[in-house]
């Protein structure tokens, strides 16, 4: 039986990040080309290769959350909460008039509450068994942030958590948008979260050689730039209302962009490691323009994945190619990372508030800290400085640990 699909749309923002603590300010920070990284000023990094990150600044979790609440909650959750606060109030809907049943919640997290996780290991063996908190497991498990989210807004629709590493933001998104538009739900509370800059994330990130050992803030994240060294790792939330269009018009919601689609793939070749020429992620692309029922020739902007690594800059770089032939010199690439570093499970739903705010304000978000072009690395990486242009169709793309890759096209609307 063929089923009318429904169309999706964005209705709301929030966002908690190192360039601001509300989707405005993050946008403003993402226009004007600032740098949210620094040095890391949670803990001593004298013993690690690693010194910067894009850490969260100037923010209370209790200009959100209950005091008792919060204290019950890991930092993570603090930030999605907050996040998922803002892009309620943005929307302007109004959930006591709302089908609660048909309110969904799909979050993404690639981490969860490590910060937790390392504060109660240090307690039991420091303390012993007693001392571990009640709270512990709750605090820490992944999924919690969305049972939160419901408890806080009634919400009782499909309610779970995406974890596919740095796909996990895009994946929430991509599988809310298939709910609402296949007629499943009306409204999807969905993005993502990540608070991982602590002391054990970081030794491992490090012991891999993943992360950048360039001291310098400015300069540590550069994407697609011959001299990467290595992604920084940054923090926070993005959260997006995700409405059916007829029920968002009939409400007078102002409608910031369209999902047109969704496409993901798996590289099935290394556990951290991007395959080799980018197939895996090129097959994401297609997966999305074949659902968007679209050409290549109509995407005007990329969101990379662009982490400022050498393998993933390389073959994602590759992909784009491949999928996009002669258009690939055509279009504009940026990675916005090289501003807030690197948000893990959180990145992709971030990403995607810029993408609906690039299509709003026409405007392509630059990649800075971009000083020398890399040969393999040959595309419009919009270095340093936006540009403004008309964006009818833009692309986001996040790739992950595991071998996982998720594309999301938005529509301007």
């Amino acid at each position: 039986m063929d089923i009318m699909k429904k169309r999706v749309v964005i209705t709301g923002m929030g966002a908690v990040t190192p360039l601001g603590n509300n989707a405005a300010d993050f946008w403003q920070g993402i226009k004007s080309g600032s740098c949210g990284i620094d040095i890391v000023g949670r803990f001593d990094t004298t013993d690690f290769t690693c010194k910067v990150a894009g850490e969260v600044k100037n923010f209370n979790a209790e200009d959100f959350i209950d005091k008792k609440e919060a204290r019950r909650m890991d930092r993570y959750t603090h930030y999605g909460m907050a996040a998922a606060k803002m892009a309620i109030g943005d929307s302007g809907i109004n959930l006591e008039k709302t089908d609660l049943c048909r309110v969904g919640v799909i979050t993404g997290v690639g981490v969860g509450g490590m910060e937790t996780l390392e504060e109660q290991h240090n307690t039991l063996l420091s303390k012993g068994v007693s001392r571990v908190s009640p709270f512990f497991i709750p605090m820490m498990i992944p999924n919690i942030l969305g049972g939160h989210i419901a408890i806080m807004t009634g919400a009782r629709g499909t309610n779970f958590v995406v974890v596919s590493a740095c796909a996990s933001g895009t994946n929430a998104l991509g599988e809310a948008f298939r709910m609402i538009r296949d007629g499943m739900l009306d409204v999807v509370i969905a993005g993502g979260a990540e608070a991982a800059i602590t002391p054990l994330s970081f030794a491992g990130f490090c012991s891999m050689k993943a992360m950048s050992s360039n001291p310098d803030p400015g300069s540590a994240s550069r994407p697609f730039d011959k001299n990467r060294d290595g992604f920084v790792m940054g923090e926070g939330s993005g959260i997006v209302i995700l409405e059916e269009l007829s029920a968002a018009q009939a409400r007078g919601a102002h409608i910031y962009a369209e999902i047109a689609g969704y496409g993901s793939s798996n590289d099935a070749y290394h556990i951290t490691a991007p395959v080799p020429g980018g197939a895996g992620g090129a097959l994401a692309m297609r997966n999305a323009l074949s659902d968007a029922g679209i050409s290549p020739q109509s995407i005007d902007y990329i969101n990379a994945h662009g982490t400022s690594t050498s393998f993933n800059d390389k073959f994602e770089t590759m992909a784009i190619k491949e999928v996009f032939g002669g258009h690939a010199y055509k279009l504009k690439v940026s990675s916005t990372k090289s501003m807030t570093g690197h948000l893990l499970g959180a990145a992709g739903a971030a990403e995607a508030i810029i993408c609906a705010k690039a299509i709003e304000d026409s405007f392509i978000p630059p990649t800075i800290a971009y000083s020398e072009a890399d040969e393999e690395c040959d595309l419009n990486y919009v270095p340093n400085t936006g540009v403004n242009e008309n964006i009818n169709y833009a692309l986001s793309n996040s790739f992950g640990f595991g071998g996982h890759n998720a594309t999301i096209i938005l529509k301007k609307f």
